[in-house]
């Protein structure tokens, strides 16, 4: 018999990814019905509180040819990283659950739209390759094949998690672990969001108690490929690095927009297919490059330790920064260089704050701040582990 419920999973698309690689539980909507709000005016309006960001969105446009060099580059320079980063996380990820989920009842993955969605792409093919390796040296006991599953979701700041999209994984897989992914931390803001929206689930006689909190009570099963926060379960590093699908938009992320909120009685939160910026559109090759690399790792994998609680290890960095430039909304303040770049790309800046002024991976970063007439402070320690911050303006 057809499970009905994975009939109406599968009416939802993957953007421009393979259907294997992720499903997306996002109304997609055309871009005509979607006001393209100035980058000024929607400060503006977010900052008054006026309305909120995930009501309104600024279109995407393609990158420069300088943007797009500076990504290839990117990509060159961290595709090792990056690859020898998924195979640790999806051997540590083997490690915990080989016991506890099989095909039938399989780990799944739920990736946060949009940063998540590469990382989560790159878990779910290294999970399913049973080979994992085109090295001939490599030691069979290191394979990290798992069943899984891999679904996008949107999560929205002061919104929380899609609970609509939450409930059809849960209703389909009512007896697997889910863990959440996401690219990198900076703040920690998006963890506390994942944790008050996930908190009805915390009391141990809920039905889904062990869907979420299969790590312990009080754990919210949380994967990042970079933790600088210091917030995530599981992570590769603490390191802020250049990231090379931090770098781009929807043309890393499967063309798909940032999402918008969508009141839980009238359905999914939505986004917007930029099917415009297919000739743009590296998501597919970015994972396939990264994949490819993974399966020639030689070095031995790593099993990674998982954090209980979150440390907040820059909680009063973050306090000092928001005192020294009067600062009193914390959304205002983008550390990491992926948040950092984005917030150049999408938000009105008033100043970049970098560790130093000539490191490779902040780059981007600098051109984009030449280009725009950005002012850019070189503070040294004063900002590590971060190596850029930036500074939304204050608008009234």
């Amino acid at each position: 018999m057809t499970n009905p419920n994975l009939q109406k999973l599968n009416h939802y698309g993957s953007g421009s990814y393979l259907a294997s690689d992720v499903t997306v539980l996002l109304d997609i909507v055309a871009k005509d019905a979607v006001t393209d709000v100035p980058v000024t005016q929607k400060e503006a309006l977010i900052q008054s509180g006026q309305r909120h960001y995930s009501d309104m969105l600024t279109l995407e446009q393609a990158p420069t040819a300088m943007h797009e060099q500076l990504y290839k580059q990117a990509l060159d320079q961290g595709t090792d990283r990056t690859a020898t980063d998924i195979a640790n996380l999806a051997y540590t990820l083997s490690r915990i659950f080989q016991q506890t989920v099989n095909v039938e009842h399989p780990l799944v993955l739920v990736s946060l739209v949009r940063a998540g969605l590469p990382i989560g792409v790159l878990l779910q093919r290294a999970l399913s390759d049973n080979g994992n390796s085109d090295n001939e040296n490599s030691d069979a006991d290191s394979s990290y094949a798992l069943p899984s599953v891999h679904f996008g979701i949107s999560i929205i700041r002061d919104r929380g998690l899609d609970a609509v999209a939450l409930q059809m994984i849960l209703e389909f897989y009512p007896n697997s672990p889910i863990v959440f992914v996401d690219g990198w931390t900076g703040k920690g803001a998006i963890y506390q969001e994942l944790a008050r929206s996930l908190e009805p689930f915390s009391d141990s006689s809920h039905p889904h108690f062990e869907n979420i909190f299969h790590q312990g009570k009080d754990v919210i099963p949380l994967l990042t490929l970079a933790d600088p926060a210091g917030v995530a379960w599981l992570a590769a590093s603490e390191d802020d690095w250049l990231i090379p699908s931090g770098l781009l938009n929807s043309t890393v992320s499967g063309l798909i927009s940032r999402s918008l909120y969508t009141e839980p009685q009238l359905g999914l939160h939505r986004s917007v297919f930029y099917d415009n910026l297919s000739d743009k559109d590296h998501s597919l090759a970015l994972v396939d490059r990264i994949d490819a690399t993974r399966r020639t790792i030689a070095t031995p994998l790593l099993g990674l330790p998982t954090f209980a609680l979150p440390r907040y290890q820059t909680s009063d960095l973050i306090d000092k920064i928001a005192v020294d430039y009067n600062i009193t909304n914390r959304n205002r303040i983008k550390p990491t260089i992926a948040e950092a770049t984005r917030a150049i790309l999408r938000r009105d800046p008033e100043r970049i704050l970098l560790a130093a002024s000539d490191h490779p991976d902040t780059l981007l970063l600098r051109h984009l701040c030449e280009d725009r007439d950005i002012t850019i402070s070189i503070l040294g320690d004063k900002i590590r582990p971060y190596q850029a911050i930036t500074l939304i303006k204050q608008r009234s």
